[in-house]
C-alpha cells in the first residue's frame, strides 16, 4: 500500500557519519578582488567522473510524424526529501563513466519516461545552479523524440527507489501548465520555469 512521502526528522551530520557517498563539505581559502583572505563553505558532489560534468537535464521535443498531436514535452513529477514537497521538473540524472552528456541524456530520459530519442538537437555548455553554495554543474540537452502517430506511453524504466511520474505538456501551454502545478502546491523548477517562461515570452513576441 502506498503513502505520502514525508520527512520524519532533520538532523545535523557529520561529514564523516555520512553513509551516502555523494556529498561532501569543503572549506574553500581564497583571496579576493583586495587581496583579502576569506574562507567560504562548499558543497561537492562525490560522484563526478572524469567527464568533469555531473548531471544533465533533459528537454525533450516530441513530435508526431502525422501531426497527430502538437509539439510538446515531457515532465516529471517526484518527491524531493530536502525540500519535503513533490516537485516539477525535467528528466535529469548523473552521468556515469564513459558517457558522453549526450548519450546520459538519452539513457536517462528512457529510464524516466519510456521516450527513446532519435537524435539530439543541441547541447549546452556546462550550467551551474547556485554557485553560492555549490560547485555542482550540468548540461541542458534538447533531445528530438519523434513518434508515428499519435501520442504514445512507453514502460518507464525506473530504478528501485524511484518514484517519478512523467506528464506530457504541449509545448505552448506549458507555462500555464506550471502555474496550475503551483495553485496545487508543487514546488516548480527554477530551471524548468525559465525555460516555460522565456518560450511563452518568445510566443508572445517580447
Amino acid at each position: 500500500m502506498s503513502q505520502e512521502p514525508r520527512v520524519v526528522s532533520v538532523t545535523d551530520l557529520p561529514t564523516n557519519e555520512a553513509k551516502q557517498v555523494w556529498i561532501t563539505l569543503k572549506k574553500i581559502k581564497y583571496t579576493d578582488a583586495e587581496g583579502h583572505e576569506r574562507l567560504w563553505e562548499v558543497a561537492q558532489r562525490k560522484t563526478r567522473k572524469s567527464s568533469g560534468i555531473d548531471a544533465v537535464a533533459i528537454l525533450a521535443i516530441l513530435k508526431s510524424k502525422a501531426n497527430s498531436f502538437p509539439p510538446s514535452t515531457v515532465v516529471v513529477e517526484q518527491y524531493r526529501p530536502p525540500i519535503d514537497k513533490f516537485i516539477v521538473e525535467l528528466p535529469a540524472g548523473l552521468i556515469d563513466e564513459g558517457e558522453t552528456p549526450e548519450q546520459a541524456a538519452i539513457r536517462e530520459l528512457e529510464e524516466e519516461t519510456g521516450y527513446k530519442a532519435d537524435s539530439v538537437i543541441e547541447s549546452s555548455p556546462i550550467l551551474v545552479s547556485d554557485p553560492g553554495m555549490t560547485n555542482a554543474n550540468m548540461k541542458l540537452v534538447v533531445l528530438n523524440v519523434t513518434l508515428e502517430d499519435k501520442l504514445e506511453t512507453p514502460d518507464q524504466k525506473l530504478e528501485s527507489g524511484e518514484f517519478i511520474v512523467r506528464r506530457v505538456v504541449e509545448l505552448k501551454e506549458l507555462l500555464n501548465e506550471l502555474r496550475a502545478y503551483d495553485s496545487r502546491g508543487f514546488l516548480l523548477d527554477a530551471r524548468l520555469h525559465h525555460l516555460a517562461a522565456g518560450y511563452a515570452m518568445a510566443l508572445n513576441g517580447v
